[in-house]
């Protein structure tokens, strides 16, 4: 992978400035340069092969993984990439599973009725409990009760919330399609459509979505981790 280029050939194959070129050899994305004697940086298709990699892993795994992913290459750390690279992928698995869990959830929702909270007797989960249980601060739980998206009952005496269990529940599929960047303009009329009509049509599209999303994602990164793997053989011959 010796044969000579200018940044200009690089930019110009990747569809990007030479500046962003110079930006990637910087932050270790690409391997280090060569200078000529008179200070011209020196690529080589080594180069070439790397930013190939890099914007490929970048489609499927975001550029801070990647940038983490190829200065630990260029930095002769391959344990530490493999491990970047594995966390990236598990975290499709988390998600994977949380979705299968908020369906599960759902489905117990609309085919299980729930008895009302025992308002006198305190019944229901706490604040703190239930933002445990979907991974969030409870702040973040008090904001979407202001937004009208959660209605819990208070304690008499004390006034803590109370969550019943359609609440909870409801709550978890909140997190669910913030983190899937839903708007709130959207996740409100899921919840209304939950509460005046029980149908979880809605909810099961937004779901469905969700799914195909994550299915893409998981082709992406596979395919970048493939650009990698290719990568990693033109650097070694031996991989």
């Amino acid at each position: 992978m010796g044969d000579r280029l200018r940044a200009v050939d690089l930019a110009r194959e990747a569809g990007i400035s030479t500046q962003q070129v110079r930006n990637y050899v910087e932050t270790g994305i690409l391997p280090p340069v060569e200078r000529t004697d008179s200070g011209y940086r020196v690529f080589t298709t080594a180069h070439a092969e790397a930013l190939r990699a890099s914007r490929a892993l970048a489609v499927g795994h975001g550029w801070p993984t990647t940038g983490a992913i190829m200065r630990a290459v260029h930095g002769g750390d391959l344990e530490t990439a493999l491990a970047v690279l594995d966390e990236s992928h598990a975290e499709l698995h988390r998600e994977r599973t949380e979705l299968a869990e908020v369906i599960r959830a759902l489905d117990t929702l609309i085919t299980h009725e729930t008895e009302p909270p025992d308002r006198d007797r305190g019944g229901g989960t706490r604040i703190g409990e239930v933002a445990d249980a979907i991974g969030v601060q409870t702040p973040v739980l008090r904001l979407w009760e202001t937004r009208g998206l959660l209605r819990p009952t208070r304690e008499k005496g004390t006034g803590y919330r109370r969550y019943s269990a359609s609440e909870a529940r409801l709550a978890q599929i909140v997190a669910l399609l913030r983190r899937g960047d839903h708007p709130f303009s959207t996740i409100e009329s899921v919840l209304a459509e939950l509460r005046t009509t029980g149908s979880p049509e809605r909810v099961r599209a937004e779901l469905a979505g969700r799914e195909r999303e994550l299915h893409l994602r998981s082709r992406s990164r596979l395919e970048g981790s493939a650009a990698l793997h290719a990568y990693l053989l033109a650097l070694t011959k031996t991989f």
